[in-house]
């Protein structure tokens, strides 16, 4: 039985995101299901404020919706849908960016869901906490400071953290045009930019959130390298496959590699839906070989 592709956004992004590549595994021939993690897609906050013109003392301090969301929360509806995505044959869920903490922890809870994770340059804690890998010597080329002139209002007393990805500020556009898709048109990157939505969570998890042997250890998986993502650099991409072998030795990561953007990928899916493609022949660990 064909498998069914599970497909899990990032941080600011949406199942919009995944339209393409969608498109690209459907004319292979392979079915597939785009998630919206709480408070994402069609239940997000776009306040009148993020419109034009915009109010920026509005939206420095208006309410979203997905204030209170946690990784429990989208591990909690991510895991209902690969129930229902489960009765229909074997499951493969794929991840970007920080969908990978989500997946992650669906894994942890239940492997039994899912046959085939695959991480496309995307978190898979292991020996440190997300934000922990911030201060490490994989990240150093990053600099979120770099951001701030597109942030909005207070983390800490809006609950949530809000970028205003509409600005018109150029120094914060260039700043997330090389964080992102450096190497696609300003045409490309701003139709991406149109594709967010203005709030995150603040919810990256936690020690218990890491990849657990016993469980998450048992799903057979893929990493796929982006030899060009600048926002979750090679260097570190590289440290979670060796750190997830190192939990994991007897099922190691099967590793691909595209070059291309940390976006790239989603804009020109035609490499990456090969790649997955592929993997959907390869037997599942209750097939023989």
């Amino acid at each position: 039985m064909p498998p069914t592709f599970v497909l899990v956004h990032g941080a600011f992004a949406n199942s919009f995101s995944f339209a393409p590549l969608q498109a690209e595994l459907g004319l292979l021939g392979h079915r597939s299901v785009a998630v919206d993690l709480p408070g994402h897609g069609f239940q997000a906050t776009f306040t009148r404020a993020y419109q034009s013109p915009q109010d920026p003392e509005g939206l420095a301090t208006a309410p979203g919706s997905i204030k209170g969301v946690t990784l429990a929360d989208n591990a909690t509806h991510l895991i209902g849908i690969l129930e229902r995505a489960k009765r229909n044959g074997p499951v493969i869920l794929v991840a970007h960016s920080r969908g990978g903490v989500t997946v992650t922890a669906a894994a942890n809870a239940r492997p039994d869901l899912i046959d085939r994770i695959v991480y496309v340059s995307a978190w898979c804690p292991v020996d440190l906490d997300v934000n922990d890998y911030y201060t490490e010597p994989e990240m150093a080329t990053v600099d979120p400071a770099a951001f701030a002139p597109a942030l909005a209002g207070n983390p800490a007393e809006l609950g949530l953290l809000r970028v205003n990805f509409r600005t018109a500020n150029p120094d914060a556009l260039a700043a997330l045009k090389g964080a992102f898709f450096a190497d696609g048109t300003d045409e490309q990157f701003l139709t991406f930019l149109n594709t967010f939505q203005p709030d995150e969570n603040l919810d990256a998890g936690g020690s218990a959130d890491r990849a657990q042997a016993a469980t998450w250890g048992r799903v057979p998986r893929t990493y796929i390298r982006l030899t060009d993502d600048t926002s979750l650099p090679l260097a570190l991409q590289d440290r979670l496959i060796r750190e997830g072998d190192e939990l994991a030795p007897d099922n190691p990561y099967d590793i691909r590699t595209l070059a291309g953007s940390h976006l790239k990928w989603l804009a020109d899916p035609a490499p990456a839906a090969r790649i997955l493609a592929e993997l959907a022949t390869l037997p599942s660990p209750s097939t023989p070989a």
